[in-house]
């Protein structure tokens, strides 16, 4: 239950500081608030692009709305494909600058294509019914208004209707336009779930307008795509590839819990993000192994499918996600009100395995669900776990006994076979977590801070403050255990706003790559260090491990981390949400 109880004690800790005044409202990255709490507890979203640019295409707006209406347009349909894929909220991207402006509503403002008929007011009421959100996707952007050679945006109309002179093909004359837009949807349509803005406008952010919508419906989430901006619920990742396994979405996300973070791809194998006309491949294993890592990691999967004009999707579409309801059916209880382990929410440690293995590990109460995307070479599998006491351990899917040990600080389950062809699901029961100081015993001094995350940030016991080194290194952590006492090993949750491999020369890991530990009886001689290596560069809580000494004082030294020079923002730069200094390794409970 820790993470749960960690869950509510942030949501408390956000409303004091915002009743105290110590956070503007609404809450910034960090902090989490109530209304966010639907979207914390879902695991996936469906993403609709679907316009007048929906193939074959249209330049009348009535012309499209007749082919939606006639081709049998039923939001029913929507709604149940969604439930399919386990998701909780669609988002719809109508109004969008590639697909013709094209707002799916009925409006009262001039400027580009509005239909007659309700179509987002439908979809909002047979979401409710199902107790699914919906999302309204706005664009920001002005830059396509004439693409296809067909001018999508009526600038006269618009101007006629505000009095004045506004060119909605200049991005200002544009935000205006979206703006006014804005509060019109909030006005007609109060259940809806919020809105996914595609970047910024400046028109926007010079008349205040989040503010204004967070006043207006505060029930309302915002997120934001690619852009970490901190006014917003959610940062959505879009299409992120280049990682190794390739399904492991969240390597190249760069957002620390605990916010709110989506990961954002298409299905399809290839196309626009719309229906261009073709019946695209869907790769079973490399999307279940998106929505099954992102689950590892408290990320959302918000999965785009491309439908067709009459609202429904290709067959190879409709085919994975028939696919995908029987099979997340049988391991619902792994995905299902979990958290990623191995992060804030505590939990064994996920990744890289043995021999080749790799995957991702949820946590829920006393159960942490072990998901093998990819499998050893061997019939064992071996995990770091992080001190806690196994009782029993079972195939998921079929409740069958797997033999297992502990020991070394490790989990290991012995005798596998009859791997899954995608993933390979183990029950682990747990009996708490042992073999670690208490932090509160412990005393936390860094050699080197930024202003506000000083050395005890790192070992407080809260995910709302962490250790900055103010880009300095090498830099010490020296931890005082207040008498000589058994040191076994040193266990890391560093703070997870970097990616973890290098995507670009400016977007890399800014994690421990070198290091040496030392030991002392005083804190002031210390002999030769007692271990020094090399951690990965990879996600999730890390280990060093000594041969066990008796001491006071413990000093982790970095001397190196991994984003190069051409990384200005991360070069040097070490942040650490959690440390903890361990004693001993766990066993297996009786």
């Amino acid at each position: 239950m820790a993470h749960r109880f960690l869950r509510r004690a942030l949501v408390a800790c956000a409303s004091m500081l915002a009743v105290s005044g110590l956070v503007a409202a609404p809450a910034s990255a960090d902090l989490q608030k109530p209304s966010q709490q639907w979207l914390r507890d879902s695991q996936a979203g469906l993403f609709l692009h679907w316009g007048m640019r929906t193939s074959p295409g249209y330049t009348s707006c009535s012309a499209w709305e007749k082919a939606i209406t006639d081709g049998g347009w039923d939001p029913a349909y929507w709604v149940t494909e969604a439930e399919k894929l386990h998701a909780s909220y669609l988002v719809l991207a109508s109004f969008h600058s590639r697909l013709g402006y094209s707002r799916a509503w009925p409006s009262k403002i001039p400027g580009s294509c509005s239909t007659k008929r309700d179509f987002l007011g439908e979809l909002v009421a047979a979401a409710k019914s199902h107790g699914l959100k919906v999302i309204l996707y706005m664009t920001n952007d002005a830059q396509w208004h004439d693409e296809g050679g067909h001018e999508w945006l009526d600038s006269a109309g618009y101007s006629k209707y505000k009095g004045k002179t506004v060119n909605l093909d200049s991005q200002d004359g544009f935000g205006q336009f979206s703006y006014d837009n804005f509060f019109e949807v909030m006005k007609n349509y109060p259940d809806l779930g919020g809105f996914w803005i595609d970047n910024d406008n400046a028109y926007w952010e010079s008349h205040d307008l989040y503010q204004q919508i967070y006043q207006q419906r505060p029930d309302y989430l915002l997120s934001n795509n690619n852009e970490d901006t901190p006014i917003m619920d959610t940062i959505s990742n879009e299409q992120k590839t280049g990682m190794s396994p390739s399904y492991d979405y969240p390597q190249a996300t760069y957002t620390a819990m605990p916010r709110l973070t989506e990961a954002c791809f298409k299905l399809p194998d290839t196309g626009s993000w719309w229906y261009g006309g073709s019946n695209s491949a869907v790769n079973k294993m490399l999307n279940l192994g998106r929505y099954i890592t992102n689950s590892g990691s408290s990320i959302k999967s918000l999965m785009a499918e491309t439908a067709m004009v009459n609202g429904k999707f290709p067959s190879n579409q409709e085919a994975f996600n028939n696919f995908a309801k029987t099979y997340l059916d049988a391991i619902w209880e792994s995905l299902g009100g979990t958290e990623g382990a191995g992060y804030m929410y505590g939990g064994m440690q996920p990744g890289f395995w043995n021999d080749g293995a790799h995957g991702v590990i949820t946590i829920k109460g006393d159960n942490q669900y072990v998901h093998v995307l990819t499998k050893p070479s061997t019939s064992t599998l071996k995990i770091r776990d992080n001190g806690y006491r196994v009782r029993r351990v079972t195939n998921l899917r079929t409740g069958a006994a797997i033999s297992f040990s502990q020991g070394g600080g490790g989990l290991t389950l012995s005798g596998l076979s009859g791997w899954d062809t995608y993933d390979t699901v183990f029950k682990v029961e747990t009996a708490g977590r042992t073999g670690t100081y208490d932090p509160k015993t412990v005393t936390l001094k860094a050699s080197a801070s930024a202003s506000g995350h000083s050395g005890p940030a790192a070992s407080d016991g809260s995910y709302l403050t962490y250790f900055d080194n103010n880009k300095t290194l090498p830099v010490n952590l020296d931890y005082d255990l207040g008498a000589a006492k058994k040191v076994q090993y040193l266990g890391l949750n560093q703070r997870e706003d970097s990616v973890s491999y290098a995507r670009s020369d400016s977007e890399q890991s800014a994690r421990i790559k070198a290091y040496k530990v030392f030991v002392s009886s005083d804190g002031k001689d210390w002999d030769s260090a007692v271990k020094s290596g090399t951690l990965p560069s990879h996600r999730g809580v890390q280990f060093v491990d000594v041969s066990a000494v008796t001491a006071r004082y413990v000093r982790l030294q970095v001397t190196s981390t991994y984003a190069a020079s051409s990384d200005s923002s991360r070069y040097k730069r070490l942040r650490i949400d959690e440390t903890w200094v361990g004693s001993d390794y766990a066993t297996a409970a009786g």
